[in-house]
């Protein structure tokens, strides 16, 4: 028996992968990979009498290629006298009419596949020929996406299938590396395929295995794999410790959240908004994270929110659409007054040079007088608006600025905008006044500019 047979036999029985007499399906494609695991586990069956059934998914991606793997794999599975199931699917159509790329529609349809086989047979568990190297190339790639620690923990030796969470998937051959693998292929004289699209490098997988593993083999680790798997598994264990940690804390809720340490104020956090179905990016635990009550916009209509004591909920607002409605204000004599959208407007006009603002004033503003212009338009938020706030050096829209300050869509709609005579947007209610109109020395006549709201409309939680 050869090194890595023990290896794996030892593999699977510490790690209590399968059992004796246990049924187990076979994903082999015909590359090197799974042509060693098939081999594998067929020269281990007879000693722990396993069932083997080979299963083959055709991807129909390489044409006459795709049909050459296909025979290969019935011809080794013939040859072994094991049951084989083949299933072909046009994953390039699949890919397209599911808006997914080519990788993760192949993965999809070959899983639903793999589990179906598996259901028909009354088998619960498929074995796949996951690698050392597989796991390293996986790692940098969650790397450069800004993964967190179970991410960065890489595959594990069985897992549920994402097509169905009652059959386990297993990869006995995960600290083996391709080397390895070739070695035991060359010995035991096994026929596999080499698959020419893993050389090409238009998907980011092929270029980490292709570009950055070489290079840093070369240049700063020649012992990468041993190293990065040496982080893989104690990172690994620190997250599982932290799920744990996390799982305990949500059903007892003690200590306080504000009281728990950041790592499990994220998780928890994290595994509430992948239970009410929510991508849990960074980004979003974050804003949660640091603060309660305030609602994040997920989607449509749709915000999340923390409350004091670490609970996440969903809130759903009715979409509100543009208000078209509008007011013009004429600036004639040197005072006056205007209501609309539920606020009162004052305005006022001095004249004088070396105006100094007073100090502690609210729900007010002073404008150039002259560079606003004798009409104002007001008017609500509407699609492409532009604003520059005092202090950005441009404009920007309107929807970011408000998104900036997580005022919700249904209030923004709410607020009220003035333009000058030229059109452009001199002030937006609860953002910083306009760049362009403010006081300079230059100016000669102030636009003094109060608002107030009327009975009936409520105050902003969202002040400036």
């Amino acid at each position: 028996m050869t090194d890595l047979l023990q290896r794996v036999e030892k593999n699977i029985l510490n790690r209590r992968l399968l059992k004796r007499g246990q049924a187990v399906l076979v994903a082999v494609s015909g590359g090197l990979d799974s042509m060693a695991l098939l081999h594998t586990l067929h020269a281990l069956a007879s000693r722990h009498r396993w069932q083997l059934t080979v299963a083959h998914f055709n991807h129909r991606l390489r044409g006459r290629s795709s049909d050459a793997d296909e025979r290969l794999v019935c011809r080794a599975a013939a040859a072994m006298k094991l049951p084989v199931v083949v299933e072909r699917a046009d994953v390039k159509g699949f890919a397209q009419k599911s808006k997914l790329s080519i990788e993760m529609a192949a993965r999809k349809l070959r899983h639903e596949f793999f589990a179906r086989a598996a259901r028909a047979r009354g088998i619960r568990a498929i074995a796949l020929a996951h690698h050392a190297d597989d796991q390293v190339e996986l790692f940098f790639l969650r790397v450069l996406r800004g993964a967190g620690g179970e991410g960065l923990a890489g595959m594990k030796w069985r897992s549920p299938s994402p097509a169905d969470p009652r059959i386990m998937l297993l990869r006995p051959l995960l600290e083996a590396t391709k080397v390895e693998l070739r070695r035991f292929a060359g010995l035991g004289k096994i026929r596999f395929r080499e698959d020419a699209t893993n050389a090409q490098l238009d998907m980011p997988r092929n270029r980490v295995r292709n570009e950055l593993l070489p290079l840093l083999r070369r240049r700063y680790q020649p012992a990468l794999a041993k190293a990065v798997l040496r982080l893989m598994e104690i990172v690994g264990a620190e997250a599982e410790a932290v799920g744990r940690m996390t799982g305990q804390w949500l059903k007892e809720r003690r200590p306080a959240f504000a009281d728990l340490p950041v790592a499990l104020q994220r998780r928890a956090l994290q595994r509430q908004l992948r239970n009410l179905g929510l991508v849990a990016d960074f980004d979003l635990v974050e804003q949660l994270r640091e603060s309660a009550l305030v609602q994040i916009n997920v989607g449509p209509g749709l915000f999340a929110l923390r409350d004091p004591a670490g609970r996440v909920g969903l809130r759903r607002e009715s979409p509100v659409e543009f208000n078209p409605h509008q007011a013009a204000l004429i600036l004639a004599g040197r005072a006056g007054s205007i209501q609309y959208g539920g606020l009162r407007l004052d305005w006022r006009l001095e004249a004088g040079p070396n105006f100094v603002r007073p100090p502690g004033q609210k729900a007010q503003e002073f404008f150039d007088a002259d560079r606003v212009g004798r009409r104002i338009t007001l008017r609500h938020w509407r699609p492409g608006d532009r604003f520059q706030p005092i202090g950005l050096k441009s404009a920007s829209k309107l929807q970011d600025l408000f998104t900036n300050r997580k005022i919700p869509g249904a209030r923004r709609r709410g607020l009220i905008v003035a333009t000058a005579g030229d059109g452009e947007i001199f002030w937006v209610e609860e953002l910083r006044m306009s760049e362009r109109f403010k006081l300079t020395p230059q100016t000669r006549r102030r636009l003094v500019w109060r608002w107030r709201p009327l009975p009936g409309r409520s105050e902003s939680r969202w002040k400036s």
